[in-house]
């Protein structure tokens, strides 16, 4: 683990630099632990670090860093079950107008890549971006395609893409630079549902291919 002052009012936390299973139950542990402490403003977890805002007016980067530890010394994993929530999502096509060319990369067929994506369990490691937008581990290293070289200006609402390792869903429509493989008609932020969003942190993803009409 390493420490150090991301600015005059930030703390940074790193795990490790690459992507594991311990390095996400310590970003986990400490996310939950720190959540709501009367010293932080904010808490913005990653795939293996956490970044603390908090008031220097009224606390130091050091006074931070003693709460981390005590965090992590203190707070046992979580020992609920993770919550599994299935999408449907229509493949291809219209939907999904980089799945020809994620194909192409990958070498599989275009029936062989959604095979092998819907086959894959996925761990929602946070969220962000932009509005409740997932990001997802957990996907076939083999399917692993770059980002476009330039970002689409509009990404429908519900859209199911790649970049890099990562799978995601766009919550709402914006822009964006992720290959989209498919859509789904599932409703990721609804702002009338307690919580609004669909997928939280710790959360297990399974996608499910809709047969075509």
């Amino acid at each position: 683990m390493t420490i150090r002052p991301a600015s005059d009012r930030s703390l940074h936390v790193a795990f490790g630099d690459r992507i594991t299973a311990e390095a996400y139950e310590s970003v986990v542990r400490l996310t939950h632990g720190l959540t709501g402490a009367r010293e932080v403003l904010n808490v913005h977890p990653a795939y293996t670090s956490v970044l603390i805002d908090f008031d220097p007016r009224r606390y130091t980067h050091e006074r931070i860093e003693a709460l981390v530890h005590t965090c992590l010394e203190t707070l046992a994993p979580p020992e609920s079950e993770p919550r599994l929530v299935e999408i449907a999502v229509e493949f291809g096509g219209d939907a999904g107008p980089d799945l020809t060319d994620v194909a192409a990369h990958t070498g599989f067929p275009p029936e062989e890549v959604i095979s092998r994506f819907t086959a894959a369990l996925y761990q929602v490691y946070f969220v962000g971006f932009s509005t409740c937008f997932p990001y997802l581990g957990g996907m076939p290293p083999e399917l692993a395609t770059p980002r476009l070289s330039a970002p689409r200006k509009h990404v429908p609402e519900g859209s199911v893409a790649i970049a890099g390792q990562q799978a995601g869903v766009y919550p709402l429509a914006s822009p964006g630079g992720w290959r989209l493989i498919g859509r789904t008609r599932v409703r990721l932020f609804d702002p009338q549902s307690v919580p609004p969003p669909l997928l939280r942190m710790g959360d297990q993803v399974r996608f499910v291919a809709e047969a075509r009409p």
